[in-house]
């Protein structure tokens, strides 16, 4: 819970999963040979989209969503069985790794065994069992209003059960349409059987929020959120980020919704930085020029809070895999590049300026260019990234930057005259005393 959560998350990387499409066999084994890869990378956390039986009945594409669960209860036998996933767990762990299950508590497949066992546990719509976004044809919606604690008993004990198999936290999906006093409940019991787990809401954007509350539907802000749950989405700004990417909107509203969240939400608020997950575009499909790129990457691990990389981004891949079918990325192809880059902006957060800052500011110049900074005990780790209008080599306004050479912790090397940085690389990243 936002009072309880340890900022030390803000140092920490997670690598996101979809098992099927991770290798050729698609199967825990596949992934479970590469996670020294994946801890070289740097992260310490792994997120696994969900492991469950997909259901057939409504199935979108010959394999189906991830999200459209069959059985809370078991794994989908093509990725193995238990002893697979135990195996997977105890080698993360070994490691020094964590491992968050990806949960489904809004809505199940049509065809689901809770639905069959428990069918007065659904929302119904028109007489027939459905959902409240339509084009989520594959699943249908439980309904906690209805089902009472017989629903919820089911759930928590669902959760216990994979949290003493070995699981480490929980990424829960479309956190915010499940009733707020579910997830504290469940939180509160299933840490006291295994304290110091990681949750992680999928917090949705502001509009569709909107869009549900109008209709007459629950749907719950981030503010509301924090009172379960370690760490949100960063939805909130996602609309004004997407809208700069494309070219819709000037670089100031989305640092503007950046810097609203450091006064909207408790102190020790954590949030999850990510350029592109399973449900959006790829960041190479994102920035085509790749000194953008690169700079928005190290923006993103420079920014506050927990940083998501989606599985493939290293090769630089502009291809997202495919949800319902069989499309496994070529991990192999990785960029030695943009993986040093990754593993450079990695160390970098391992700092106590990410966990310990008492400040967090961030600011765009006159060409779109970003100047960023943590603050420490009379300290400043200063990021100057080179995102702006002009290209390289840039002159960025730095106000409150001291004059002089900086000696770079990463990145290229910046001279600061008057208030002006003249940068020739992507991004700098040097610390200063006041």
């Amino acid at each position: 819970m936002a009072y309880t959560t340890s900022k030390d998350l803000r140092t920490n990387f997670i690598y996101q999963v979809f098992v099927r499409n991770y290798s050729e066999a698609g199967d825990f084994a596949g992934l479970t040979k590469d996670l020294e890869r994946i801890r070289s990378l740097g992260a310490d956390i792994i997120h696994l989209l969900p492991i469950h039986p997909i259901g057939v009945k409504n199935r979108k594409g010959s394999l189906g969503s991830p999200y459209a669960v069959k059985d809370y209860t078991s794994i989908d036998p093509a990725y193995g069985d238990e002893e697979d996933l135990s195996e997977l767990l105890g080698k993360a762990h070994s490691l020094g790794m964590r491992v968050l299950m990806d949960v489904v508590y809004n809505h199940t497949s049509p065809d689901s065994r809770l639905f069959l066992e428990h069918p007065d546990w659904f929302y119904y719509k028109g007489g027939k069992p459905g959902n409240k976004v339509g084009d989520w044809s594959d699943v249908i919606d439980l309904d906690f209003t209805k089902a009472g604690q017989g629903l919820e008993r089911y759930l928590i004990d669902n959760l216990s059960r994979w949290a003493k198999l070995g699981f480490d936290g929980f990424r829960c999906d479309v956190a915010s349409l499940v009733p707020l006093d579910f997830w504290i409940k469940a939180r509160n019991e299933v840490d006291k059987d295994k304290p110091g787990l990681i949750w992680l809401a999928e917090s949705v954007h502001g509009e569709f929020i909107k869009r549900l509350r109008r209709l007459g539907f629950r749907a719950h802000s981030d503010n509301e959120l924090y009172q379960a749950f370690d760490i949100c989405y960063d939805y909130d700004t996602h609309d004004r980020f997407q809208e700069y990417a494309y070219g819709r909107a000037d670089l100031r509203q989305y640092l503007q919704s950046l810097r609203s969240q450091e006064f909207i939400y408790p102190e020790n608020y954590v949030k999850l930085r990510y350029l592109g997950n399973h449900d959006f575009e790829r960041p190479a499909a994102l920035f085509a020029d790749r000194h953008k790129l690169e700079a928005w990457t190290a923006f993103t691990f420079f920014n506050k809070g927990t940083v998501l990389v989606y599985m493939g981004d290293e090769t630089l891949t502009k291809h997202r895999p495919d949800l319902f079918e069989k499309d496994a990325i070529d991990i192999d192809n990785a960029d030695l590049r943009h993986v040093k880059l990754i593993k450079d902006l990695a160390k970098m957060r391992i700092s106590n300026f990410f966990s310990e800052s008492c400040a967090f500011e961030v600011a765009e110049d006159e060409d779109d260019n970003i100047v960023a900074y943590h603050e420490l005990e009379g300290r400043r780790l200063y990021g100057i990234f080179n995102v702006g209008t002009k290209g390289m080599p840039a002159c960025v306004s730095a106000v409150g930057v001291k004059d002089g050479v900086k000696e770079q912790l990463l990145g290229g090397h910046v001279t600061v005259k008057g208030g002006y940085a003249s940068i020739d690389a992507p991004f700098s990243v040097f610390e200063q005393v006041y």
